[in-house]
């Protein structure tokens, strides 16, 4: 053999070395996603969570996984799902909420978890201080509580003739207590009555809307709960059913047929908890790294749902509109 032809068959080789080695699967981050909602409940937040992810160069599949766990409502799951994710022994865990990251803290005190929303990371005790959450916690707070007297307001310029509101929500879940303070003194405030009625599972949603036709209610205030949103279109139908107008939290609600929502961005809070990910993933340290708060709001406005109840919505509070579905 020529000196040529080694010297060909030496480069054959080292090329072919190369292109096998580029043909190797890359090493992947894995990260747990935990919800106490539903899958379809949850998939506006996931998919602003995956385009979050995109936009820092993640592609699932390619150079990260996500393996996702949803307990859809059903509170006594999320133990086994949490354990799961900590048996899978994922780089990092997000958690859609409150109830989610509490099972998520007691399965793990390693494995960074990155709050997507929680009203009150201090009061729960998931983390030391805003500035500085120490331990393995960190994310982004949604402030909820303190939008309950916005909403009755807007409620009360939706409905003029309001007079009594029927708040229903799930007391277990944190901010629910504050939220409703905020309520009652805003209620004072407008010369409304209003009555709680708890929901702790699907079984008292119907039950709950029955009590408030019955208690003669001109409207509802929806309190954050896995539960309901995760049977946001039953929300919907039963509003239109009891001619009862809804003011709900958050904007899914409303786009999948109930009345009107205001609230911090949910997609924006999910978006940018795939920043915190990132950061981590790249070696910062959680209990680093300060609990962001929100800096997006939304008041969304479904008039197709207006028309079913027999309402005009007034130029003003749809001049306010961040968005109206027709």
């Amino acid at each position: 053999m020529s000196p040529g032809t080694v010297r060909s068959t030496v480069v054959a080789a080292v090329l072919a070395s190369a292109l096998a080695v580029e043909a190797q699967p890359t090493t992947k981050a894995v990260l747990g996603f935990l919800s106490a909602n539903s899958r379809t409940a949850m998939a506006p937040r996931t998919e602003a969570f995956r385009q979050g992810l995109r936009e820092l160069g993640y592609v699932e599949g390619e150079n990260i996984t996500v393996e996702y766990r949803f307990a859809a409502g059903e509170i006594d799951r999320l133990t086994g799902l949490a354990a799961e994710l900590v048996r899978l022994k994922v780089g990092v865990i997000v958690t859609e909420g409150t109830t989610a990251t509490r099972f998520a803290k007691e399965a793990t005190s390693t494995i960074p978890i990155v709050m997507a929303q929680d009203p009150d990371p201090v009061g729960t005790g998931f983390v030391a201080s805003m500035a500085r959450p120490g331990g393995n916690i960190t994310g982004l707070s949604n402030l909820r509580p303190d939008l309950g007297a916005k909403r009755l307001e807007l409620l009360k310029e939706i409905v003029p003739r309001l007079a009594r509101v029927t708040v229903i929500g799930t007391s277990t879940v944190p901010g629910t207590g504050q939220t409703l303070r905020e309520a009652e003194i805003a209620a004072t405030a407008l010369g409304v009555q209003l009555q709680y009625l708890e929901v702790t599972g699907p079984q008292d949603i119907e039950t709950q809307f029955r009590a408030a036709s019955r208690g003669r209610a001109d409207g509802i205030l929806v309190l954050a709960s896995p539960v309901l949103l995760s049977h946001r279109t039953r929300l919907a139908d039963l509003a239109v059913r009891s001619r009862l107008p809804v003011m709900y939290y958050t904007t899914e609600f409303v786009k999948d047929g109930g009345l009107v929502s205001y609230g911090v961005s949910a997609a924006d809070l999910f978006r940018r908890a795939a920043a915190y990910v990132d950061r981590i993933l790249k070696g910062a340290n959680p209990g680093e790294l300060p609990i962001e708060q929100p800096t997006k709001f939304e008041l969304v406005i479904n008039l197709r749902a207006a028309r079913a109840l027999g309402l005009t919505i007034s130029p003003s509070v749809l001049a306010r509109a961040n968005e109206t579905i027709e």
